[in-house]
């Protein structure tokens, strides 16, 4: 039987609720969630990495990434944007994930218009179910996707989370440069 994954847990308080990050021990970002969605943060590992894949531990000191969170709710939106982020996931979901991060902050897209960048057009639907499963909120920004109409739909941390973080990301990104 493989060795299990070791995960160090760090909480940080902001203010919307304290959040959960967990991280391997190359300090890569393996779950961040609201402490109120631990829950399903747990099912979404057990489901990833099985029930004995993994171990949990407290973070021995602050880390980077709990550092570079604290600053995004600070007000330093980008200082998530390196924020090293393990691979996994199907094929499919990584493509999401990865488009996810490319929408700059403080901007919106539709699960439609994130389909079409991934050369899926057609394919919201999937794309909707992956940015659901995404296991690194906030940090891999799923938050930044809405419905087709302009609405605010489908975060698991709560319409309100979304709304908060929509409008901190809108009021602190810095200005978008003018094309040349």
């Amino acid at each position: 039987m493989a060795e299990p994954l070791h995960l160090s847990v760090e909480r940080l308080a902001t203010p919307l609720g304290e959040l959960v990050i967990l991280a391997d021990e190359a300090g890569r970002l393996r779950a961040v969630d609201w402490t109120d969605h631990e829950p399903r943060m747990m099912r979404l590992l057990r489901g990833h990495y099985g029930a004995g894949g993994f171990t949990l531990a407290p973070a021995r000191a602050p880390s980077a990434a709990g550092s570079a969170l604290a600053r995004y709710f600070a007000g330093d939106v980008a200082a998530i944007d390196g924020l090293p982020v393990a691979d996994f996931g199907t094929a499919f979901q990584r493509t999401v994930w990865s488009a996810l991060r490319a929408i700059p902050c403080g901007e919106t897209v539709t699960y439609g218009a994130l389909a079409r960048r991934i050369g899926r057009d057609g394919a919201a639907r999937a794309v909707g179910l992956a940015n659901g499963t995404n296991p690194v909120g906030v940090v891999v920004p799923c938050h930044r996707v809405i419905g087709s109409d302009g609405s605010l739909t489908g975060y698991g941390g709560g319409i309100e989370r979304k709304r908060w973080l929509l409008a901190h990301e809108r009021r602190e990104a810095p200005p978008a440069r003018p094309s040349s």
